[in-house]
């Protein structure tokens, strides 16, 4: 039964967040009054994603790092830069906006971003490399890089940021790897148990942060519909990147993919947490508005990406083929014949 849950759920995950999003902001806009409740949902939801990890895959990825270092540098410098760029130009009177920008390009990749690069066949252990060190890593350059971006501008809680991170994203995600390391059969049988209920906690976190942010969104304006654009622009050039730098480093489909994911793929639930615990209600707005795009573009950018891988890999064999090589069918054969 447990199973079948998480099976519903994560079919259903790209269509429920928008609407957990929309009944946030409508019906249940008065669930805004439990928002001291989504820092603790987040830290289970961290622990839950990091029962089971593989220790072992982690390190053969840090073996080779040079596209964990790469993804780090796109997630934690240029995506912020480009979000930084655009809010300025366009909301340059509104420094919330701006700060709610940068900060749902800031915040680390998402866990969830596995489940993708597990599907459309990616590197899961560089993906699970670059979730862990960025996860890791996120008190400290989170904070660092906005007041290096927005600091002059507004006013943070630079010490309360870093504890919230950490203990709703990094505390919690270290005792699951400790767990699994300890205790690996029984941890993955607890991951496989609360799979659904840590499904359900995401979905409890974007119906509190769309009723925190309801008032922005009950009174739809042109100002509201443009900055929905510029969140749909600036996450599709998060994939688009990932997958262009990739490609012009020569790295393989599977470290494509990967990065192609994490470089898209933000921490949201947790975004719109530390915005609503310690920002305006403006500066969570644009996070919980990419809550709305995000799960919808993972599954478009995946599919676009196994178009395109599929496309070149016939190119190859096709000009392979007019220049005489043989094909794999035509060498496993030889190799048949050969035994």
């Amino acid at each position: 039964m447990i199973d079948n849950l998480n099976s519903i759920l994560q079919k259903w995950m790209p269509y429920v967040t928008p609407l957990a999003v929309i009944l946030g902001v409508t019906l249940f806009s008065g669930l805004s009054s439990y928002s001291y409740l989504v820092q603790w949902a987040f830290a289970f939801i961290s622990f839950v994603s990091c029962l089971g990890l593989n220790i072992s895959a982690i390190r053969k990825a840090l073996s080779r790092p040079l596209p964990i270092i790469v993804c780090l540098l796109l997630l934690q410098v240029i995506m912020p830069l480009i979000a930084l760029g655009i809010g300025t130009l366009f909301f340059s009177g509104d420094p919330y906006i701006i700060m709610g920008l940068v900060l749902a390009y800031i915040i680390p990749t998402g866990v969830v971003s596995l489940m993708w690069v597990s599907i459309y066949k990616g590197n899961k252990a560089v993906t699970l490399s670059i979730v862990l060190i960025n996860t890791l890593l996120s008190p400290l350059l989170v904070p660092f890089m906005l007041n290096l971006y927005v600091g002059t501008q507004v006013s943070m809680d630079t010490v309360g940021l870093m504890s919230g991170l950490f203990w709703m994203i990094v505390a919690p995600s270290v005792l699951g790897v400790i767990a699994t390391r300890i205790w690996k059969n029984e941890a993955l049988k607890a991951a496989s148990t609360l799979a659904p209920f840590s499904k359900l906690s995401l979905i409890f976190v974007i119906l509190v942060n769309g009723a925190v942010v309801s008032p922005y969104l009950q009174n739809l304006n042109g100002t509201i519909i443009f900055i929905g654009f510029i969140i749909l622009l600036i996450s599709s050039l998060g994939y688009w990147i990932g997958l262009f730098i990739a490609r012009l480093l020569r790295w393989d489909k599977t470290i494509a993919i990967s990065l192609m994911y994490n470089n898209g793929m933000r921490n949201n639930g947790a975004g719109a947490a530390l915005a609503a615990a310690f920002f305006p209600p403006a500066a969570a707005f644009p996070i919980v508005v990419a809550i709305l795009f995000q799960q919808f573009l993972a599954s478009i950018f995946g599919r676009l990406a196994h178009y395109y891988f599929d496309h070149t890999e016939e190119k190859v064999l096709r000009f392979l083929k007019r220049n005489g090589y043989p094909s794999k069918e035509e060498i496993y054969h030889k190799k048949v014949q050969g035994k």
